[in-house]
């Protein structure tokens, strides 16, 4: 009996040290639950302990929404949601706002909203009031968006758009680059189909109310509220810098054309050089062969000295005609010589 008595003792004094323990470092936390009605106590804080999860942090949470008169959310949905890495502080603040707000937004969406790397609390705010979204981001680099008319002037504008987030497609929804890039899109197609620049500067809201009506905000995590112009500005002539740079194109093709037809025209004068200095080397082998035929036919008695002489008097009467002339007296006489010959 005495053994069971001291065995007794020794567990009294255990759960006393344990309790002291817990107590000496749960006491605040427990009050604090005990004191606004949160429904943690202070073994559920020790088993969080084990569960690595932060007491401190439930039992804020479930004060704030205690406080907030938020039901329907349990402890162990927090603590899912702290062991899956979730901002539990953030989703609880978003869904006070969002009731304070008179937004439908549960803890599963918000939760989802959280893990999906979303801030859900700036999310409802934005949802709560508008955020401006410049149209081109200034930190891409680029301040304007440059558009074509029709008649060839390049239109420079700027726009901001008002836009609001839609909770319910928040997961899964594209973010401000989508919309940026569609009104870009969008103002550059509207300024493209007007037929002068000067429509764009007389009716700078045409572009905004245009681009609006696309209903540009299909699949995103924003409703667009509204589309402003901020800024229309002229730039180059497109149109002009264009037929430039056409006609310096045709310029180019006709000189190289040119260049082609002169160097065919080239290419046959030589070749009629080439022709006359041919037949101009047939003449001289003619020639040369008229001296052998005068032989030949002295020999053979069909021509006399005497009609040798009278050639030769022809020959030279004929050349001194030519220079009275005003010949070269370097014509080839073989034509002369037939002439007499016949």
């Amino acid at each position: 009996m005495e053994l069971l008595e001291n065995v007794g003792l020794v567990l009294a004094g255990l759960l006393l040290l344990v309790f002291l323990f817990a107590f000496l470092s749960y006491g605040k936390l427990y009050l604090r639950s005990v004191l606004t009605k949160a429904g943690v106590g202070i073994f559920d804080m020790i088993a969080m302990q084990l569960r690595k999860v932060s007491p401190g942090t439930m039992v804020d949470a479930a004060v704030m929404l205690v406080q907030a008169r938020l039901d329907g959310i349990d402890t162990r949905d927090l603590e899912a949601h702290f062991l899956a890495g979730g901002h539990v502080m953030r989703v609880v603040q978003a869904l006070i706002s969002a009731d304070r707000a008179g937004l439908n937004l549960d803890f599963r969406t918000a939760a989802s909203i959280d893990l999906a790397g979303r801030d859900v609390l700036e999310a409802v705010k934005a949802s709560v009031t508008p955020k401006v979204i410049d149209c081109p981001n200034p930190e891409s680099g680029k301040t304007t968006i440059a558009a074509v008319a029709k008649d060839g002037i390049q239109v420079l504008a700027k726009a901001r758009v008002t836009v609001r987030t839609n909770i319910a497609r928040l997961v899964g929804g594209a973010g401000e680059e989508t919309i940026i890039a569609r009104v870009g899109e969008g103002i550059v197609s509207t300024i493209g189909s007007k037929d002068t620049h000067a429509l764009v500067l007389e009716n700078p809201d045409d572009i905004s109310k245009v681009v609006l009506s696309r209903g540009l905000d299909a699949g995103t995590a924003f409703e667009i509220v509204s589309i402003d112009i901020a800024d229309v500005d002229i730039g180059i002539n497109i149109g002009a810098r264009l037929q430039a740079d056409q006609a310096e194109a045709d310029k180019r093709v006709a000189q190289a054309l040119a260049e082609k037809r002169r160097a065919m025209a080239v290419a046959a004068e030589q070749e009629f050089k080439a022709s006359v200095q041919e037949n101009r080397a047939k003449v001289v082998l003619a020639e040369a062969e008229v001296p052998l035929a005068m032989a030949e036919a002295l020999r053979g008695g069909n021509l006399g000295v005497m009609d040798l002489y009278r050639l030769r008097n022809i020959e030279s009467d004929t050349d001194m005609r030519r220079s009275i002339a005003g010949g070269d007296g370097d014509g080839p006489s073989g034509s002369d010589d037939g002439g007499v010959e016949g």
